[in-house]
């Protein structure tokens, strides 16, 4: 696995896209900074694009990685190698190697600026830290699409669908079902349908973090007896291990059952 693995990363890190991925967050961090003395009020900004980006393009680049290398990947299994190991492997291999583009792209410019030196630290590495858990989640996601569906037409369809309906329509729905019961105590549901999303869960989390919960009025407080706690951010972290094992457990489960 870990040879695979080792292709795989350094096969993406010689593509042209991952050097754009690099560029776009290393001039995100440069901007901010440059437009904004206040590291808070940039940590925010980063937020707003972090969570809806950076699961986006895990989606297409799990996809895209799988059925280019599909040739590749059929010889690879015409070998004596376990079928588990080439998955994942190339799995890895995608998920650490746009994480490594997050990190260094804005890691950079804030350790330039001085980030050591200030208060902010803790809220952005916490936002790398989600952004992190979001590229594993979403190209596990992306890896058990691709291998349910040998078309990539439905293939990429399927992956768009699934990081629209995360990103945008679960929140929609998710409010008109807390308004149209809104007689009802919802604390508990709130917290679980928070959980049962992980982009949600991760602005949650960030959000609670830079203590601005009052800006989510009743459901905030909520939040925040919650999230807000040593407790509570243990099990938010906990919940987001949840997302990531279980695509990957079903990619090692779909791999040995599938017939290539």
């Amino acid at each position: 696995m870990f040879k695979i693995l080792k292709y795989s990363f350094f096969d993406l890190m010689r593509s042209s896209w991952s050097y754009v991925y690099f560029a776009f967050y290393l001039l995100l961090g440069i901007v901010l900074l440059f437009l904004n003395n206040d590291l808070s009020k940039a940590v925010i900004t980063l937020m707003n694009v972090i969570i809806v980006l950076v699961p986006l393009i895990g989606t297409i680049f799990g996809v895209m990685y799988y059925y280019n290398s599909k040739e590749f990947t059929e010889l690879l299994l015409a070998q004596p190698l376990k079928r588990s190991s080439i998955f994942l492997g190339q799995y890895l291999g995608v998920a650490i190697s746009l994480s490594m583009s997050l990190i260094l792209g804005l890691g950079l410019p804030f350790i330039a600026y001085g980030l050591f030196k200030s208060n902010a630290i803790w809220d952005f590495s916490l936002l790398l830290i989600v952004g992190m858990f979001l590229t594993f989640i979403f190209s596990a996601l992306a890896f058990n699409i691709a291998l349910s569906n040998e078309n990539r037409i439905k293939g990429f369809g399927y992956a768009i669908l699934m990081w629209l309906f995360l990103a945008i329509i679960y929140d929609g729905l998710f409010l008109m079902s807390l308004i149209l019961f809104e007689d009802y105590p919802l604390d508990k549901v709130s917290l679980i349908g928070t959980m049962l999303n992980p982009i949600d869960l991760s602005r949650t989390l960030i959000l609670l973090k830079l203590d601005i919960s009052a800006l989510l009025g009743y459901t905030g407080a909520v939040f925040k007896q919650f999230f807000g706690t040593n407790f509570g951010l243990i099990i938010s972290l906990f919940a987001l291990l949840i997302w990531v094992a279980l695509p990957v457990i079903r990619i090692v489960l779909k791999s040995k059952r599938k017939d290539f």
